[in-house]
């Protein structure tokens, strides 16, 4: 009754307003000075249309006052203003009309308009179409981003009045977008929101989806009789088949009130204790009434007395799902834009699924290039020299800490990753000879002790990080350019730093095989290699060419850092983050062949993603399972996916 009244007291106020043609503001109030004074959403509305429809150029600064409560009415006169604190319990006022002002007043003379949430809502709506319009490419875009938060019906018809005039591009395609998912949402035509949702074709966008969805939502409904006309029926179900069982159905009687619940062993217990009368329950002796049939006796007695519900069982149950007819109903009431809904969400869906397929591929290729950056330098340490350098993750993380040190030194980012390149090498190349000369020379043809030297060294290595740089991790930040990612659609993206690690990871696939195959070093190397006796008969130094391949496996390992560097975090420990996968890439791909390296990052790399994905929410039980899957892969296929003849395969 309320509700009504509210309703009654709006219609007529409208039909006092009219279209307020040649109204003032002022006057506009004032034909409606009880519905402002008592400002509801229920009632204020036409008011608040009739100013913004008045085409008066003071419409919407005083709307945009209102919304932020600076409208002040004068107690001696009922007149309203837009009023300013110029001093304390003191207000400027101005005209809502001529913007001329009146004078300062005491709050005491005024009472301010104090709209609540509901009616700024309001005002906010009618703004959307001064603001769509506005000379301030700021503020029509801070309306469309409002309307895009909150859509509304409302909304529809002042976008498409100011989509034409609109000069910037990028906000005409922005209200062109918005202006068809309001279509699809609101608009009364069912054959104009068809074409809306047509014109999406191919379209992935959440947006898109989010609109389309609540068209294509279902209810669960059931009726004794004929199927209601008039209603979007999606399809009718059948108690017990694969889209409903017999206990959603029967629940859905319940809550309709259309089946009493279902008798059960408690509520049996219930009433006969609660029946209980000198040692006997409906006349039953208690000490009987272990026997279930005796019990249901008891219970049927009781309700046969109307004292108890009549019991429901399994047979009642199947007789009342016989009895009605279960259908689903779409939300939306028009069946031609359902299906066409369905129909999109249908492409859409696979489309995604296909996307999604693609994006999954270039994570695992963006983790096979880390994979690869990670693992070539030990692709020549062990692979082609046979040593097991269990501090290959620590030339990594002296790569890392180089770059760190270098932007410390040089602020630009783009410069610093410049320099920290080259210097990563040069330093990890140091000491990878220095390793070398100093430790590896004498523990080559000795597995074991070259293990567990190279541990303790990755040990030392850490605790001097730890030492200089603390335990704290120290930031490597990648050049502005590298910031963000490229977004092919919704669901398609990929960050530019891993696109740059990539290209990193060809870039060095393409020096090493230079190296290998055009210069002498590589000569030398493959040489070696293959037969060390008989390159050093042929006036080759074996120890020299092993201490410049060691150096250049370290030194590529330093390279590796500073790029890994860029999205994770610098610590002492980074190194150990990629031993284990390192050394599962060069013993996969094929020890020896930097193309076998290339080989076991891609499908490491593409087996890690693919299991994640399939286990996404524990990627401990990925890396197990990973690790298991290799185990079993070296066990049918032990030199690798491509094998090496010469020293590194055993040969």
């Amino acid at each position: 009754m309320i509700r009504l009244l509210f309703a009654c007291i709006a219609l007529t106020c409208w039909g006092q307003i009219g279209p307020a043609q040649g109204l003032s503001v002022q006057q506009i109030l004032q034909q409606n000075k009880t519905l402002v004074e008592t400002a509801s959403r229920k009632t204020i509305g036409p008011v608040i249309d009739a100013i913004a429809v008045s085409n008066l150029p003071q419409a919407q600064g005083f709307l945009e006052a209102w919304g932020r409560k600076a409208i002040w009415q004068r107690r001696s006169d009922g007149l309203f203003f837009i009023g300013t604190e110029v001093a304390k319990r003191q207000y400027a006022l101005r005209d809502p009309d001529s913007g001329d002002g009146v004078g300062d007043f005491a709050k005491a003379d005024l009472k301010q308009l104090k709209p609540n949430s509901g009616v700024r809502a309001l005002i906010a709506t009618a703004l959307v179409q001064f603001q769509l319009s506005d000379a301030d490419p700021a503020k029509r875009a801070e309306a469309l981003l409002a309307i895009e938060r909150a859509p509304s019906g409302d909304h529809l018809t002042p976008l498409r009045a100011s989509l034409a005039d609109e000069p910037d591009a990028v906000l005409k395609a922005r209200k062109s977008r918005l202006e068809r998912l309001l279509t699809i949402a609101f608009d009364p035509d069912p054959a104009t929101r068809v074409a809306a949702i047509q014109s999406f074709d191919g379209d992935l966008g959440v947006d898109l989806r989010a609109t389309l969805n609540p068209l294509v939502v279902r209810t669960l409904n059931a009726t004794a009789g004929e199927l209601p006309k008039g209603v979007n029926i999606a399809r009718i179900l059948t108690p017990g088949g694969e889209d409903l069982d017999r206990t959603r159905a029967y629940d859905l009687l319940i809550e309709a009130k259309l089946a009493a619940a279902p008798t059960t062993p408690s509520d049996i217990r219930a009433a006969l204790v609660e029946h209980f009368d000198t040692g006997f329950v409906a006349q039953i002796a208690i000490d009987q009434l272990a026997d279930p049939g005796l019990r249901r006796r008891a219970y049927d007695r009781l309700a046969a007395q109307s004292l108890v519900p009549v019991f429901i069982g399994d047979d009642d149950i199947t007789r009342s799902l016989n009895t009605y007819i279960f259908y689903e109903v779409f939300s939306e009431a028009s069946a031609t834009v359902t299906t066409a809904a369905e129909l999109a969400l249908a492409d859409i869906a696979l489309k995604v699924g296909m996307n999604q397929a693609l994006d999954l591929g270039l994570d695992a290729v963006s983790l096979a290039s880390i994979y690869f950056l990670a693992a070539i330098g030990l692709a020549i340490t062990f692979g082609v020299m046979g040593v097991i350098n269990m501090a290959h993750g620590e030339f990594i993380m002296m790569g890392a800490y180089t770059g760190y040190v270098v932007q410390q030194v040089i602020p630009n980012h783009t410069a610093s990753i410049l320099v920290a390149l080259p210097l990563a090498f040069a330093v990890t190349f140091a000491a990878g000879v220095a390793m070398e000369r100093l430790v590896i020379r004498y523990l080559y043809n000795r597995p074991l002790e070259t293990l567990l030297a190279t541990f303790g060294i990755s040990i030392a290595l850490q605790q001097l990080a730890k030492n200089i740089f603390g335990t704290q991790a120290r930031p490597l930040t990648a050049p502005s350019w590298l910031d963000g990612a490229w977004v092919m659609n919704d669901v398609v993206s990929i960050s530019y730093i891993r696109i740059a690690i990539f290209i990193l990871a060809m870039l060095f696939l393409g020096v090493f095989l230079f190296i290998m195959k055009r210069t002498r070093l590589g000569l030398e190397t493959r040489t070696v290699t293959q037969n060390p006796r008989m390159a050093a008969s042929m006036g080759i130094n074996p120890e020299r060419v092993n201490m410049l391949t060691f150096g250049l496996g370290s030194g590529i390992a330093g390279v590796a850092g500073v790029a890994i560097g860029l999205f994770a975090k610098v610590t002492s420990e980074l190194g150990n983050d990629y031993i284990v996968q390192s050394f599962m890439t060069v013993v996969v791909g094929g020890v020896g062949n930097i193309w076998g390296a290339l080989a076991g990052a891609t499908m490491i790399g593409f087996l890690q993603k693919g299991i994640e994905w399939g286990n996404p929410s524990n990627t401990l039980a990925a890396q197990t399972y990973m690790i298991i899957f290799i185990i079993i892969f070296i066990q049918f296929r032990p030199r690798g996916i491509i094998a090496l003849k010469g020293r590194a395969a055993g040969d």
